[in-house]
């Protein structure tokens, strides 16, 4: 399959990652021209670097960058390709194999959508370690609407920091939306689950990817989480509340710092109290005021540059 896909790497000053994202693209195994790069006007070397490495490079606008409508453009402008891989530009594969395991999935007709795992930085603390092991286990899996009746809103989880997409089935379900300030891959992998088709973890197709939020950070990704709800009301009547899987997700952190970073749980408190905070807040986005939400939210250029009609 590896001849039928482009690789789709959105970017802005990716250049601290190139020296490790570059080679490992160089080992899956594909020509540098199936690697489409949609830059927001980076003002660094992403672009001459990516081009040095024979990778196709479209550049817009700071401006114009939209989580669903950039997606949606590059997956346009590869609708050749039978399969398309998207990755974010600090999500670094492993091995050799990382491409051809996200894609083998696909040999079941009806998986639409197949996501990768993705491991912690060597230097990860507890908190982010556990945030990684947690949401993306070691054992793969396939799963339909029926997931959904025990695994809620889990059931459309999904990163587009490492995922695939069936092109034609993608364009099926009306593509990326145009306007969307977050969570884009939940969205299409909600839409695919309702179309009757099938998504796929696969635990074998591995990239280094996380981050250190700080409490702020984690307020704001929080609040995001619930505008975006606020905006999406269809997912949760139809998978359900992220309450749930929240308090499993508290309960196997406190347990997994207690065992392995104890001094940490006194923050790990802290932060889930902020990051509920936030997503309380996010969901009344309707009463606030596009200054508030731009101040609120880690994504400020969405609020400053668009009014979403409601």
């Amino acid at each position: 399959m590896l001849d039928q896909v482009s690789i789709i790497i959105p970017t802005f000053n990716a250049e601290p990652y190139l020296g490790r994202l570059i080679p490992a693209l160089g080992q899956q195994g594909i020509a540098p021209r199936q690697v489409f790069v949609i830059d927001s006007t980076s003002t660094d070397k992403t672009v001459e670097q990516f081009r040095n490495f024979g990778a196709r490079v479209k550049i817009i606008p700071q401006s114009e960058f939209d989580h669903g409508a950039t997606r949606r453009y590059a997956a346009n402008a590869c609708k050749d390709s039978a399969f398309l891989i998207f990755l974010t530009q600090d999500a670094v594969p492993t091995g050799a194999e990382a491409f051809s395991a996200i894609l083998r999935p696909f040999g079941e007709p009806k998986v639409a959508m197949s996501y990768g795992r993705q491991i912690p930085r060597p230097n990860a603390a507890a908190i982010e370690r556990h945030a990684r092991l947690f949401n993306y286990p070691e054992r793969s899996e396939i799963r339909d609407m029926s997931s959904s009746e025990d695994r809620g809103i889990k059931a459309i989880f999904s990163s587009n920091s490492f995922a695939a997409y069936r092109t034609d089935l993608l364009e099926a379900i009306g593509g990326f939306p145009n306007d969307c300030f977050f969570a884009e891959d939940q969205i299409v992998a909600g839409r695919f689950l309702i179309a009757g088709y099938r998504i796929a973890y696969s635990a074998e197709a591995t990239v280094v990817h996380s981050h250190e939020y700080s409490l702020s950070q984690e307020f704001r990704r929080c609040f995001d989480i619930g505008a975006f709800h606020a905006y999406n009301p269809w997912i949760l009547e139809t998978f359900g509340k992220p309450e749930g899987e929240g308090f499993r997700f508290l309960r196997s952190e406190l347990s997994y710092i207690w065992r392995s970073e104890m001094l940490s749980v006194p923050s790990a408190l802290i932060r889930t109290v902020a990051k509920y905070i936030g997503y309380r807040i996010g969901r009344m986005e309707r009463v606030l005021t596009t200054n508030q939400k731009k101040h609120l939210s880690m994504l400020p250029a969405y609020w400053r540059n668009r009014q979403r009609p409601r």
